[in-house]
């Protein structure tokens, strides 16, 4: 099985979406979006940019720590993974998004 994509409603009712590997393992977390639309318009753009190394910045935390942001094409970050203890376990996730970006299950949360 793929990973899927959750979209959900914050507490202060804005939208946001996760993808999640086939392991239900979180590995990529949107910003908050103030209408639905615009959050699946981020899940589409995550669709469409996963396939291309070059959506993906590699960043280092102030802690040290790797972690990576995907971008649209007008270099908006759409979403940021979690913190990783390496920049090889970094890129394993990465490779995830990759895999699993491309999904066409979306599970409206909501």
């Amino acid at each position: 099985m793929k990973g899927w994509y959750e979209l959900e409603r914050s507490s202060d009712n804005q939208y946001k979406f996760v993808l999640k590997a086939a392991n239900a393992e979180v590995i990529l977390v949107s910003e908050l979006y103030t209408q639905k639309a615009s959050a699946i318009k981020g899940i589409e753009s995550v669709r469409k940019n996963c396939g291309s190394d070059d959506s993906f910045k590699r960043l280092d935390a102030s802690n040290g720590q790797a972690y990576f942001n995907i971008v649209a094409q007008n270099h908006e970050v759409i979403g940021t993974s979690e913190l990783y203890s390496s920049a090889q376990m970094r890129d394993k996730g990465i490779e995830s998004v990759k895999a699993n970006g491309v999904s066409a299950v979306l599970k409206d949360l909501s």
